[in-house]
């Protein structure tokens, strides 16, 4: 199984027209060989002075794919190259982490 942390960071005010865009494309997503987990996740609130936040234009992807194909295949989707046409402008940057599980 492989997974990916992808910190996504907005143009300041930006990140529910992302999150907009991002939703709409997740059926695709979901649809994929080997997707098994893909959606965004934005700080919980409440969580006192332990939690480390994001802030207010920042949200992170949390996926789980069955292998590196599917993950690949995953990233050369032409679904997902119209997503990234449509948000290009209004992202100020992105961190991608693919981890494997520790043995």
């Amino acid at each position: 199984m492989i997974h990916v942390i992808a910190i996504i960071t907005a143009k300041p005010g930006q990140r529910a027209a992302i999150l907009e865009a991002f939703r709409a494309n997740m059926p695709a997503v979901h649809a994929e060989q080997g997707c098994i987990e893909y959606g965004p996740a934005i700080d919980a609130e409440g969580m006192g002075s332990f939690q480390t936040p994001f802030g207010p234009d920042t949200f992170v992807v949390v996926e789980k794919w069955e292998s590196t194909e599917a993950l690949k295949a995953h990233a050369a989707a032409p679904h997902m190259a119209a997503y990234a046409a449509k948000v290009k402008d209004l992202i100020a940057g992105r961190v991608i982490h693919v981890l494997q599980p520790a043995a």
